[in-house]
């Protein structure tokens, strides 16, 4: 087992998840999800909100249905779910739902997370309350190339990853551990977008 408990199949998951998210397009947000039981990847999947015009295709979603479907069963309980950036809180609730036992992501999410932001992944009364709804919380592991997941980003698209940077949406490296080329550009988002 590596640093912070990952081991070599979650650092190729993740690669595989940050690989899939840059592959996406230009059209949707560079979200992926690689689920997978052991090594065997069960689904994959990237954003599809705006292809399919459906605000709740993120990437877990879609990677959910998938593997139920793979799997033929409701229950994803003895699966990892590996995503480039931390679920949100609809996300977080389907994962609860779908009994995954482990949740790994890159970049956290503090204005929208399941995890750092609402506690929903790691909610025991749910599962207590709601026992035949919630499974119980998931083993979660933040931080997961989180640098590859910014520099992914910022690859898809410079203007963008940086107004969402500058806006707190995703905990990000600072200073010099930050990648130099993820570093936002103030002077230039503020010509073009007044009152940044």
């Amino acid at each position: 087992m590596g640093a912070a408990g990952f081991d070599a199949i979650d650092e190729r998951m993740m690669r595989r998840a940050i690989a899939l998210g840059a592959g996406g397009g230009r059209r949707e947000l560079p979200f992926a999800c690689v689920i997978c039981r052991d090594d065997e990847v069960i689904a994959e999947a990237t954003n599809a909100v705006r292809r399919d015009q459906d605000v709740t295709r993120h990437a877990e979603i879609v990677a959910m249905a998938k593997a139920r479907r793979a799997l033929g069963r409701r229950s994803l309980s003895g699966c990892t779910l590996y995503t480039t950036v931390e679920p949100c809180a609809m996300c977080s609730f389907a994962i609860r739902e779908s009994r995954i036992g482990r949740v790994v992501y890159g970049l956290r999410s503090p204005l929208m997370g399941g995890d750092s932001k609402w506690s929903i992944l790691a909610d025991p009364e749910l599962s207590r309350a709601m026992p035949e709804v919630f499974g119980a919380p998931p083993e979660v592991r933040p931080d997961m190339l989180a640098g590859e997941v910014e520099r992914s980003w910022f690859g898809w698209n410079p203007l963008i990853w940086s107004i969402i940077r500058m806006r707190g949406c995703f905990a990000v490296r600072h200073g010099a551990d930050a990648p130099a080329a993820a570093r936002p550009r103030r002077r230039i988002l503020r010509s073009l977008f007044p009152g940044f």
